[in-house]
């Protein structure tokens, strides 16, 4: 595929259509976990009661659960796809307003319940997003719908973290700021609006019970399907290490300060991820699957030894710049075609329970590796650590080099 065919994937509509919708996915995120904690703070609020409200994310972990009742059940309109998105908006515009209305001195727990409503709404929409982005993409098309899809999610936790928390302090309040996001899951809502529901392939799951087996019963039936799932967890895994104490490592190891790393390796990293996730998706169409995520699989672990180096150097700013920005980009760039390798793994009939269920398994390294990766740091010095995450990220690409015929066969089946 030439370049040109290549960045006119990026032009179509439907793409368009998938940045406002990961934009609608991602704008609910910081409002239940660190704008909320502010607000909280701001307001007085006890450090206990601050640490409970953290358990208000527990939907995002535990979304497979409930992602079978939207296999199986359509909403008398807009589809099945569309029609749970935009309810999921609507509810979460009011109930991201009615947060704004309460006092976290005055009502903590009834904001802390409400939160949690909110957490279990997003997830819910995040099921939904990534079945209906799953089904409607075609295997050329998938590489720019992840890479657009991750760049909405990106800006969003910029709008409802950074902006929100600028907002709140200096110019609206902690009310209007909240009814102001509220009003911005219109644009979720306009864009599934527009959008078309994608045509339905096979017949959907007869009974709740049948939503929670087919999509089990198909996915294990076919050969290689337990390799599979150990290149989802092994893939990042790596990767995982190296950032789970990348900003640990950048204070305590390195010596830079809190600033330094908050400029640096969180605002450097943001846009270095989301220019990684949109190069991604734009070399993908021309590498197509299997050749993106080996490409992209080998960087993401090369780009660890960036962070070695700056351990053996210490305090070295250009190192510590070039390290986060090729570690962002390149691990942005390992998204944007990990994203496409789960669609590609799903049986359209049951999108919506397959991929919160892959997703879920995904999320294994990123969730758990902290404690080990700990222990990893305690008993090794800086560089060496870095050398290990490295070689932990080598099994994922034998794995996926061993794969290479069963992830061709994904990229190239029939989008029905």
């Amino acid at each position: 595929m030439a370049l040109a065919d290549t960045l006119l994937v990026f032009r179509s509509r439907k793409i368009l259509l998938l940045l406002l919708l990961g934009f609608s996915s991602g704008l609910p995120l910081a409002l239940t976990a660190g704008t909320l904690q502010a607000w909280l703070t701001v307001e007085g609020v006890d450090l206990t009661t601050i640490g409970w409200f953290a358990l208000v994310g527990q939907p995002y972990t535990y979304k497979f659960l409930w992602s079978p009742l939207m296999d199986r059940y359509a909403l008398p309109f807009l589809g099945r796809r569309r029609g749970w998105l935009v309810l999921t908006q609507a509810l979460l515009a009011a109930a991201i307003a009615f947060m704004g209305t309460l006092s976290p001195r005055d009502a903590p727990w009834l904001l802390a319940g409400l939160a949690l409503l909110v957490a279990f709404l997003s997830a819910s929409q995040d099921v939904v997003f990534d079945a209906f982005r799953a089904d409607s993409l075609a295997a050329e098309e998938r590489g720019a719908g992840a890479a657009v899809s991750v760049f909405g999610y990106r800006i969003a936790m910029l709008v409802s973290g950074g902006l929100a928390l600028v907002l709140a302090d200096s110019v609206l309040g902690w009310t209007a700021t909240y009814w102001l996001m509220a009003g911005l899951m219109a644009v979720g809502i306009v864009a599934t609006w527009n959008s078309l529901e994608p045509a339905p392939a096979g017949t959907p799951p007869r009974t709740l019970a049948a939503a929670v087996q087919e999509p089990l019963g198909e996915y294990f039936s076919r050969r290689g399907a337990w390799t599979l799932l150990l290149l989802v967890v092994l893939y990042k895994l790596g990767d995982a290490f190296a950032g789970s104490l990348s900003t640990a490592f950048l204070i305590r190891g390195a010596g830079f300060s809190a600033t330094d790393v908050g400029a640096i390796n969180k605002g450097l990293g943001l846009v270095a991820t989301i220019a990684g996730a949109l190069a991604g998706g734009a070399l993908m169409a021309q590498l197509r699957l299997y050749r993106a995520l080996m490409l992209f699989g080998v960087l993401q672990a090369v780009t660890n030894l960036g962070f070695m180096l700056v351990a053996m150097a210490g305090k070295n700013y250009p190192l510590m710049i070039a390290a986060v920005g090729a570690e962002n980009l390149c691990g942005g760039m390992g998204t944007a075609a990990f994203v496409a390798l789960l669609m590609a793994m799903c049986d359209r009939r049951f999108s919506a329970t397959q991929y919160a269920l892959l997703s879920a398994l995904s999320a294994v390294g990123r969730v758990y590796v902290g404690p080990a990766a700990g222990y990893m740091a305690t008993g090794l010095d800086w560089p060496a650590f870095f050398f290990v995450t490295f070689l932990i990220a080598l099994p994922g690409i034998a794995m996926l080099w061993w794969q290479r015929a069963r992830i061709e066969a994904l990229d190239t089946a029939p989008k029905s």
